[in-house]
């Protein structure tokens, strides 16, 4: 290996794009990447650059979910089935024309609740049927429990919706009689197994419908320590062998403040050790989804970001739309170029270290764009990349609170911080204040100041580390 003085080979070949899964695959066809290219749900790469919005028409829900307690709502609370207002179809759609023109890197819109959007057909179709008319270059995307889905198939593929997800936990009535109290199925509510097994078979027939449909289906489950577990495996492979383009494994949100059965009881959720471990054991079946950011039924903006208090009813009712298809042409053309040039940044700086060189995992601060851009005081999570002489791998992203708030540091979130990223050989960010980068050394967690593509600084880390403990290793034998 040569020092670090040594210059690296150029023009070594970029390794070669997943979308969304850290472990190698073969690469999508054409037909499918172009699918998934604008939607930062079911492409990692576009998560950095597009942005999506929920429209909240759907209130009211066929299942009782022990994760689930729709009637908590706080502004600054990201988790699903969470909303601040309700919509109308109409109001719906406008809200979607005056953010389609005031961000233009939007190219999707879903309905995700805060029930289920097909326990409230009128409202979700008619809301769509709005949206297709007055903004076609949007994708339409619609996330359900499955249990009415056959029965709608027929309009889902009518209105064009391309993508769907369903939220899949068990496939075993038995384990979902332990999430589920209650379905409401054909004007009556069904409780325990029973329910369970109803659900799971109209699940299964749902994925065959989305199949046979050729609609890309991503399938979200949510991980219960205790519960689901192990489970999730047979999950995994039964969508897998269903055809479901995308598994999305999420870790259970428990806090007792919200309410829920599960938050009451004491269910803990899942480490981010124990999330990430069941993702990689899932990961040599289907691609998986690792950046999902678990969004409220009204987010707006990014994925890791929420803008929705920008757009309240009272404010956007009294914006005039701007939706102009020529100017979001423009703006995600160019991003298109930029990601164009992202992924062909050479990898020269592992090119000539051994194939074998063992895996990191290092923490990001980032406001997007694929860049290392944000200060550490600010980070309200980090993304988590996998990096060894292959390459940089995405494999996950930890909330934390944050450490500065006007203008001082809070030494209770600094240790929070540090118990998150634990595992991390070292934070990568665009600056970083000197009393938290003593502590965090101290902790045997290396700081990087950098802003630059997150490969590029997380590659060049790795080159260092490497030969450091190479040169370690040959001290400590002479």
């Amino acid at each position: 290996m040569p020092p670090l003085s040594t210059p690296p080979r150029q023009g070594s070949p970029s390794p070669s794009a997943c979308a969304c899964s850290s472990s190698p695959r073969q690469a999508l066809p054409p037909h499918l990447q172009q699918r998934i290219a604008t939607h930062p749900c079911y492409s990692e790469a576009a998560h950095h650059h597009y942005a999506r919005m929920h429209v909240a028409v759907a209130p009211a829900c066929n299942i009782q979910c022990n994760y689930c307690n729709r009637k908590f709502d706080c502004a600054n609370e990201s988790r699903p089935g969470v909303v601040s207002e309700l919509l109308t179809p109409a109001e719906a759609a406008h809200k979607v024309l005056v953010i389609a023109g005031k961000i233009p890197q939007l190219t999707v819109v879903g309905i995700a609740g805060p029930g289920d959007p097909l326990a409230n057909p009128k409202q979700t179709f008619e809301t769509f049927a709005r949206i297709a008319e007055k903004a076609p270059d949007l994708k339409l995307c619609l996330s359900t429990n499955g249990l009415m889905l056959p029965d709608y198939i027929d309009e889902i593929k009518r209105l064009n919706i391309d993508h769907v997800t369903l939220t899949i936990n068990m496939v075993d009535p038995e384990i979902g009689a332990k999430i589920y109290p209650w379905i409401r199925w054909r004007r009556k509510r069904i409780r325990g197994v029973e329910a369970a097994r109803i659900l799971h078979e109209r699940q299964m027939e749902s994925l065959d419908l989305l199949r046979e449909a050729d609609i890309l289906c991503k399938v979200n489950s949510v991980l219960i320590p205790g519960i689901n577990d192990t489970h999730l495996l047979e999950v995994n492979r039964v969508i897998q062998e269903k055809g479901a383009f995308l598994h999305n494994i999420m870790p259970l949100i428990s806090a007792p403040e919200h309410g829920t059965y599960f938050g009451l009881i004491g269910q803990r959720g899942p480490t981010p050790q124990e999330l990430k471990a069941l993702q990689d054991r899932c990961s040599g079946n289907m691609r998986m989804m690792r950046h999902c950011r678990q969004c409220r039924a009204d987010a707006v903006g990014l994925l890791g970001e929420d803008r929705s208090q920008e757009f309240t009813k009272e404010r956007f009712m009294q914006m005039t739309p701007e939706y102009d298809p020529e100017k979001r042409r423009q703006v995600q053309a160019s991003i298109a170029q930029l990601q164009a040039q992202q992924q062909s940044t050479p990898t020269h700086w592992t090119a000539d270290l051994p194939p074998d060189s063992p895996s990191i995992l290092v923490a990001v601060a980032s406001k997007g764009g694929g860049l290392v851009n944000r200060h550490f005081g600010h980070a309200r999570e980090f993304l988590i990349y996998e990096v060894n002489a292959r390459g940089a791998q995405f494999v996950g992203h930890r909330k934390v609170p944050q450490y500065c708030h006007g203008g001082s540091g809070e030494d209770n979130n600094l240790e929070q911080i540090l118990d998150l990223i634990r595992d991390c050989r070292a934070v990568l960010v665009s600056k970083i204040g000197d009393c938290p980068m003593k502590r965090i050394r101290e902790a045997g967690i290396e700081v990087v100041e950098d802003y630059d593509l997150i490969e590029t600084v997380a590659l060049k880390f790795y080159r260092t580390w490497l030969v450091n403990q190479t040169l370690d290793s040959k001290s400590s034998r002479s």
